[in-house]
């Protein structure tokens, strides 16, 4: 199970968590950077971009405090795995990477709030404060994907849901903070 993986390598755990938050504030970034014409997407994403990085900046500062150094780890295939399915016209491409930002901001609530029982205090209350963030950021990317679908998005939301449970169980050779299953799964709607 993914908690007794995360709870068997702490110092990945927080290593891979903070470079997710760092490619969260980077994905943010770079929509407001493709999207300019979207006044709705640029103010959602630049607070989603400053939260990120505040994040990273907080799992950084538990990382120092815990003598574990910052280093470059291998990415999980998670994301990449759904990235492979976005539609390479407009406006799919918005939509999808809106809908796949929602799915892994759903999965990463999960994540936290599956772990945070079995940690120490410190680390357990900082993932529970993340969850309302993590899933406001959810919602905000649910929101944007269907205000500028040209067409209900259920369906392709139910498409996404299959490819990222399997992206999820597919294996990763080492652990990370998006790899592997839970009791639970992240639901969107």
């Amino acid at each position: 199970m993914w908690v007794e993986q995360a709870l068997a390598h702490p110092a990945e755990l927080l290593i891979d968590h903070a470079n997710c938050e760092k490619k969260a504030a980077s994905t943010a970034l770079n929509l407001m950077f493709r999207y300019v014409d979207k006044p709705e997407l640029l103010q959602k994403m630049s607070r989603l971009a400053r939260e990120e990085l505040r994040h990273f900046e907080q799992v950084t500062a538990i990382m120092q405090r815990r003598g574990i150094a910052y280093r470059g780890l291998s990415a999980s295939h998670y994301a990449q795995r759904l990235r492979q399915h976005v539609r390479t016209t407009e406006p799919g491409r918005l939509v999808d990477t809106l809908i796949i930002g929602a799915f892994i901001e759903a999965r990463s609530c999960e994540r936290f709030a599956c772990l945070a029982p079995h940690l120490d205090e410190e680390l357990g209350d900082f993932y529970r404060s993340l969850l309302k963030s993590e899933a406001r950021h959810y919602r905000d990317y649910l929101t944007l994907a269907r205000q500028y679908a040209d067409a209900p998005i259920e369906d392709r939301i139910a498409e996404f849901a299959v490819i990222e449970g399997q992206a999820m169980i597919e294996d990763d050779s080492e652990f990370r903070f998006h790899s592997g299953t839970v009791d639970g799964s992240a639901k969107l709607a």
